[in-house]
């Protein structure tokens, strides 16, 4: 998954600028999952969903304490059957609405289907709640029956929140007003970001296509971008501060009654990962801002011959980027070579992806900003969405999504629907991967100097947006969470926050106009997840540590990261990662990831 910061303007749909590079792009199919929203077949589905839960939760509920392993394993297994439906049907509705959120047919169909999946979720709430109750010698017992024991890591996943569980009431009451709270404050988000239009010019311009503005080689066509989309804003920031200070109260409220430390306390608890890895990564790259981030920019000011550089700067090509435009063809081409070389079973699963109508890199106005990679269920098969310009950074974007596709792929086929799902800190360490191939594939194959610096640029400027980027994003979220307990942040302080984590990260070579305090408003991840943004950084980092362990000529290499990949969910960070003599929760570990990236900048420096 991609971000939609201006860290990614260019991966945001957009202008026609792009031109025969850009044309005849695919359009996904939805069709393996539903025909239509109106197909008999979601009617069938909602229907027998609603009737198994219902009777799944007569035949259960309160017994299974008494249950033996093996009826146990059964009954986990139907409550698999059941929840992967309702995860179908939820996946068709969120990718609906995903490839045009202004239809308001669409947007009616995707609430109805959030509401339905929330009401039928309902009945079988109670299992999980109570198997999080059973006492901890006892279902130990129960897992010693050989049908339970592939259960093991499932179960142990599901038990780690077992000490901020609530009674089954509150439970209850929580769930079904999701689509109340969170998911509907979410949606307004949503539909706001597409029907904004931004005033560029005589151009009325979607926010993804000024924000891709921002990467354009004339620095005056930047400026007006820049200046346009904190005008737009500016005029509705109110809106986006009243939608920030309810979420964050709204996350307050449940932090407390949960018993959770910190603010970001619940977001490591589903990851799978300890409060202090989290913080060693974070302090690490905070420290590391000199190195990394103030260093380069320092650079690319001189690259540009400017004094100092203002925001709409930060993504601009260098003066000697001739910013080719790459057919999609050619990027699919690179992009599995790339993975070939690498793994051929890779590259073979990879290919699925192209063969079928499973991506949509299309450009148009109402399609979501930036790329991601839906999973929908192991008996389908996930999805890409990207907005492909012909750019490299979009062959790096088609890279990285790919890389989460065949994750999903083989986590899905290897462990089921409950035991695919992979931590946020490891969902990345695939895509960050299949970037890091395909980057060395086509450095490794250029010989002209001029396009090396060009490439490492761009590298390097990506794996800033990655990491010091993200980690800033990740500072502003803690800033804001901690002082909302103390009252309602008017807009003009949270811009205040902001600007403090974009000077701290980015360094002396930018100077900051106004407009940019605004600029915190567009990004989604801190409305529909919450503290999500370190898992970029996280797994940026894993990634250069575990390529450079590739580099280094680890032996059997491909078949021990191919298994990472199947674990799914099934093992966590630690166990993952032993097999390449490496561990997260060293200090070090950090280090080496960072150094990958200081490597490339001092590699730019010598180039002078």
């Amino acid at each position: 998954m991609r971000t939609t910061d201006a860290s990614d303007a260019s991966r945001a749909p957009a202008d026609a600028a792009a031109g025969a590079a850009v044309a005849d792009l695919p359009r996904w199919d939805l069709s393996d999952l539903y025909p239509a929203p109106d197909s008999p077949a979601v009617e069938r589905d909602f229907q027998a969903a609603a009737q198994a839960a219902k009777a799944f939760a007569a035949a259960h509920a309160g017994t299974l304490a008494t249950l033996s392993g093996r009826a146990l394993a059964a009954a986990i297994s139907e409550y698999e059957r059941i929840d992967e439906t309702l995860g179908r049907l939820a996946s068709y509705a969120q990718l609906l609405f995903a490839a045009d959120s202004t239809d308001a047919a669409i947007g009616r169909f995707y609430q109805t289907v959030v509401e339905r999946v929330t009401e039928i979720g309902s009945d079988l709430l109670f299992f999980t709640l109570e198997m999080n109750r059973l006492d901890g010698a006892a279902l130990e017992g129960k897992l010693a029956d050989p049908a339970l024991a592939p259960w093991r890591p499932w179960l142990r996943d599901l038990r780690v929140f077992r000490p901020h569980q609530l009674s089954d009431e509150l439970e209850k009451l929580l769930h079904e007003k999701e689509v109340t709270g969170h998911s509907a404050w979410s949606r307004l988000f949503d539909e706001t970001m597409a029907g904004m239009r931004v005033k560029v010019g005589d151009e009325s311009l979607t926010v993804t296509d000024a924000l891709n503005r921002l990467s354009d080689r004339d620095r005056a066509v930047r400026e007006a971008a820049a200046r346009a989309i904190g005008a737009a804003f500016g005029e509705r920031v109110k809106l986006f501060a009243l939608i920030t200070n309810t979420l964050a109260k709204d996350k307050a409220i449940l932090d407390d009654w949960r018993h959770y430390k910190t603010p970001a306390s619940a977001r490591n608890r589903a990851n799978m990962v300890e409060d202090g890895v989290v913080a060693a990564l974070v302090a690490a790259v905070r420290a590391d801002y000199p190195r990394l981030a103030h260093r380069y920019y320092t650079m690319k000011a001189k690259w540009l011959g400017l004094p100092k550089l203002q925001h709409w700067d930060r993504n601009a090509p260098l003066p000697e980027d001739d910013d080719r435009q790459i057919p999609w063809e050619d990027a699919r081409a690179q992009v599995l070579a790339a993975y070939g070389a690498f793994s051929p079973e890779l590259a073979a699963i990879g290919e699925r992806f192209f063969a079928q109508p499973w991506i949509d890199a299309t450009l148009h106005p109402g399609k979501a900003g930036g790329a991601f990679a839906h999973p929908t269920v192991p008996s389908v098969h996930p999805y890409l969405l990207l907005n492909y310009h012909g750019r490299t950074r979009d062959v790096m974007t088609l890279a990285h999504e790919l890389g989460h596709g065949v994750h999903q792929v083989l986590a899905g086929e290897a462990q089921g629907y409950l035991r695919s799902s992979t931590p946020l800190t490891l969902a990345e360490t695939a895509s960050v991967f299949g970037e890091m191939l395909t980057f060395r594939d086509l450095l490794d194959a250029e010989t002209d100097p001029a396009r090396r610096r060009i490439m490492l640029a761009g590298k390097v400027e990506d794996m800033l947006n990655t990491v010091v980027r993200q980690i800033a994003f990740y500072r502003f979220e803690t800033l804001l969470h901690d002082e909302r307990k103390s009252g309602e942040l008017l807009p003009e302080r949270i811009g205040e926050l902001w600007r403090e984590v974009q000077v701290e990260s980015l360094g002396p070579a930018f100077e900051f106009t106004p407009e940019y305090d605004v600029f915190w408003a567009y990004v989604p991840h801190f409305i529909h997840s919450p503290f999500y943004v370190y898992a970029y950084a996280f797994g940026d980092c894993l990634v250069n540590a575990l390529y450079a362990v590739f580099r280094g000529g680890h032996p059997g290499f491909a078949a021990k990261y191919l298994d990472l990949l199947r674990a799914g969910g099934t093992k966590r960070h630690r166990e993952l990662l032993a097999p390449f003599g490496l561990d997260a929760a060293d200090p070090a570990f950090w280090r080496k990831g960072l150094d990958v990236i200081a490597g490339f900048i001092d590699e730019l420096e010598a180039m002078g």
